[in-house]
Parts: structure tokens; sequence; C-alpha cells
């Protein structure tokens, strides 16, 4: 996997934004350019709003894939800072999905 070697951390995050921008691009392209008419009714608006919330959704997806991938940043436990209860938490659940996976 040498090709995704600079794709380290988050790879379903990155998957979600990239698969959104391409359905909300899609829908955005049929809903303009497209003549969609079912019974004298014109669904482009429809496919052009469906569109834009989609790339909208894709952002979500952006951001926590790049935040996920900052490096460098240093930990409250490396500043002196004790551990709080949602830190612990997030641990614990983290750990417990680790090894829930590795069991399958």
């Amino acid at each position: 996997m040498a090709l995704c070697d600079g794709l380290s951390h988050c790879k379903l995050a990155l998957a979600f934004a990239v698969l959104m921008d391409l359905l909300g691009g899609a829908a955005l392209l049929l809903g303009v350019f497209a003549p969609l008419e079912v019974k004298g009714q014109d669904f482009g608006d429809l496919l052009v709003y469906t569109g834009a919330l989609l790339v909208l959704m894709s952002l979500g997806g952006w951001v926590l894939w790049y935040s996920g991938n900052i490096e460098g940043l240093t930990s409250r436990r490396e500043l002196g800072h004790i551990g709080s209860a949602v830190d612990r938490l997030a641990r614990n659940l983290s750990r417990k999905i680790r090894t829930y996976r590795s069991h399958l």
C-alpha cells in the first residue's frame, strides 16, 4: 500500500468525503443540465438542492480527515495536565472497539 502512505489516518472519513463530493457533483450537474420531467413536473431543482446538501455533508468528512491527520500536536499529558473523564472515556471506548475488531 505505498500509494496510501500519505493518507495514513482517517481513511473512512476520506472515503466518505470523496463519495459525497462525487455524488453531490453528479446530482448538481444532472439537475442543472438534464431535462428531468415526469408527468409535467420538473425534478431538476430537487437534484440541485440534494447535490448541494451532499457537497455540504462532504465538508464534514474533509474536516474530520484533515483534523485526524494533523501531526505534531502535544498531548495534555506531555504538557503536564491530568486526563479528564472524557479523555478516559474516549480511550476506553477506543480500546474496546480495537479489541472487538481484532476478534473478528
